[in-house]
C-alpha cells in the first residue's frame, strides 16, 4: 500500500474530525513533508481534505468517492480479509464483463470489482442498465461455490437480493421489497437489480464459478434518469446527496455475502427471500417465451420458482420468465 493509501485509510478511520501532520507521520514513520505530499496527490485525486491551523488534516463529510480505505472502516471482523481482494475502477464497460474474465483466470472467492460507472452496463436478457458515475454502486463477486455451499445459481441470486435489502435497510429507513426474480424495489420503484452468471464445470456437472453483479442505485436523482425510465426507477435516496453512503453499502453488502458468521442454508434463504417479495396473492402478467398472459402469484418454491394460478385456474411453476405486477 502507497502512502497516501495508507494516509488515506487514517483519515477515513477520523472522518470529519482533524489528526496532525505529526500524528501521521509518527504512525507511518514518514516525514512531515512525506504526509504533505501525499495529502497533495489526494486532493488531486478529488478527496476534500482540508487543512486546519493548529490541528492538521481533516477529510470532510463530502467526500464521496468510492475507495478500498473508504469500505474498510464498515468491514466487519470476518470480511476484512476481502479488502485486499477489492478492485476499484472510475469507469469500466461492465464490472460483470471483467469478474468473468478475471474467474476465467482462476480468481479467488470473494474478488470484487467495482466501478464508479459502466458504459456498457447491463441486466437480464443483455438489456442495458443506466451506470452514470457518481450516484450509484455497481459491483461484481466472484464466488466458488464449494465456499457457499449452494447448489445451483437461483439460490445464489435469492441470497443477494436478501443481502442487498439488509444491507439498505441498515444504512437507511427504507424497506426494500424484492419482485421476482432479481429486481430490487423501494415505493414501488426498482433500485437494484441483480445479474447472476455462472459456468457448470462440464464432467461434475455442479458450478465452476458464479459471478454476482449488484447494480444499485444510490443517489440519482429522479429527473437524471432517461425518459423512459423516470417512472419506472428511482434511488434509495433520490432527493439528497449522501456522501460517503457508497463506501458503507459497499461494505454492508460485503459483510453479508461474503462475512456472515454462519453461512445460511438454501432454506432459510428462501424463507427470507419469499417474506420480501412484492407480489404475492396479486395480479401479474408473465411474459414468457414471447408470450403473455394474466395469473395469480401464489408461492414460490425451495428452489425460488414462482408459482402462480393463470385464469384457467391452472397452477404453472416458473424456473425462468419475467412478470410485471
Amino acid at each position: 500500500m502507497r502512502t497516501k493509501e495508507h494516509i488515506l485509510e487514517l483519515l477515513e478511520q477520523q472522518r470529519g474530525e482533524s489528526i496532525s501532520g505529526e500524528q501521521l507521520a509518527g504512525i507511518l514513520g514518514i516525514s512531515r513533508n512525506a504526509v504533505w505530499k501525499a495529502v497533495k496527490e489526494l486532493q488531486k485525486d478529488g478527496y476534500h481534505i482540508v487543512a486546519v491551523t493548529n490541528k492538521g488534516y481533516c477529510l470532510t463529510d463530502k467526500n464521496d468517492i468510492i475507495s478500498i480505505p473508504g469500505i474498510k472502516p464498515f468491514l466487519s471482523e470476518k470480511s476484512q480479509p476481502y479488502a485486499d481482494k477489492i478492485q476499484i475502477y472510475k469507469s469500466l464497460e461492465s464490472t460483470n464483463k471483467t469478474a468473468k474474465e478475471m474467474a476465467v483466470a482462476g480468481a479467488e472467492h470473494g474478488t470484487v470489482i467495482i466501478s464508479d460507472c459502466q458504459t456498457m452496463g447491463r441486466g437480464r436478457y443483455s438489456r442495458k442498465f443506466f451506470s452514470p458515475p457518481g450516484g450509484g454502486l455497481y459491483m461484481s463477486i466472484v464466488l466458488r461455490p464449494d465456499v457457499l455451499h449452494f447448489k445451483n445459481p437461483t439460490s445464489v441470486t435469492a441470497f443477494a437480493a436478501v443481502s442487498v435489502c439488509e444491507a439498505i435497510e441498515s444504512i437507511s429507513n427504507k424497506t426494500p421489497e424484492i419482485k421476482w426474480v432479481n429486481d430490487i424495489y423501494i415505493d414501488g420503484k426498482k433500485v437494484c437489480g441483480i445479474l447472476t452468471e455462472a459456468v457448470t464445470d462440464f464432467e461434475s456437472g455442479g458450478l465452476d464459478w458464479v459471478v454476482l453483479g449488484i447494480g444499485i442505485n444510490v443517489s440519482i436523482p429522479t429527473e437524471d434518469f432517461p425518459d423512459d425510465l423516470q417512472s419506472l426507477a428511482s434511488s434509495i435516496y433520490p432527493d439528497e446527496r449522501m456522501p460517503g453512503i457508497r463506501n458503507r453499502l459497499s461494505g454492508e453488502i460485503l459483510n453479508r455475502i461474503l462475512g456472515a458468521e454462519t453461512a445460511p442454508s438454501e432454506a432459510e434463504i428462501f424463507k427470507k427471500y419469499k417474506k420480501r417479495l412484492m407480489m404475492l396473492g396479486k395480479k401479474i402478467t408473465v411474459i414468457q417465451n414471447q408470450m403473455e398472459y394474466k395469473a395469480t402469484a401464489i408461492d414460490v418454491d425451495s428452489y425460488g420458482h414462482l408459482i402462480v394460478k393463470n385464469e384457467n385456474g391452472e397452477i404453472i411453476t416458473l424456473s425462468s420468465g419475467e412478470i410485471r405486477i
